[in-house]
């Protein structure tokens, strides 16, 4: 029989949540990235801040932050978590926005599915605001790419090139 901190089958519903009260705070950090990959066109209107919607940029930025303090909403075994800082930064490709997610939190479980969540809603909202400009958007390469604290200690994602 497995330790029952690794079962997470209940017999009745068929899942349940992670017990993780035992634990201790530790400050813990996670660092996800996509890319939204556009016609070159619609890189440099968001670049320069050139769409009719309004700034891009700064709406996706909010709206992962938001994202991140709402993803124990939107993913049923997540915990909730108090998390302390979200940064959203964005770089520019010729025919990409990457977006980056770095969340940190003092909390007993990590902040993985945060960033990503914040990643990915960040990278939503620039494919909603550009739609009407270009329907070729795609959203790619969401990955975890960083992570600190915990039991685990430190990762970085080795098998993608920055």
């Amino acid at each position: 029989m497995p330790d029952r901190h690794q079962l997470r089958i209940d017999p009745l519903s068929g899942s349940s949540v992670h017990d993780v009260a035992p634990r201790e705070p530790t400050s813990r950090r996670a660092l996800a990235r996509c890319r939204v990959m556009m016609r070159p066109e619609t890189t440099d209107k968001v670049a320069s801040n050139a769409l009719t919607k309004g700034d891009v940029l700064a709406t996706a930025r909010v709206a992962g932050i938001q994202a991140a303090k709402r993803a124990a909403e939107l993913l049923p075994m997540c915990h909730p978590v108090l998390v302390g800082t979200v940064a959203i930064n964005f770089s520019f490709g010729e025919d990409y926005v990457e977006v980056e997610a770095n969340v940190d939190t003092v909390d007993r479980t990590g902040v993985e599915m945060e960033a990503l969540t914040a990643c990915t809603v960040a990278a939503l909202t620039i494919y909603d605001m550009c739609k009407s400009l270009d329907r070729t958007m795609s959203i790619d390469q969401v990955a975890l790419w960083e992570k600190s604290g915990g039991r685990s200690g430190p990762w970085r994602r080795s098998d993608l090139a920055d």
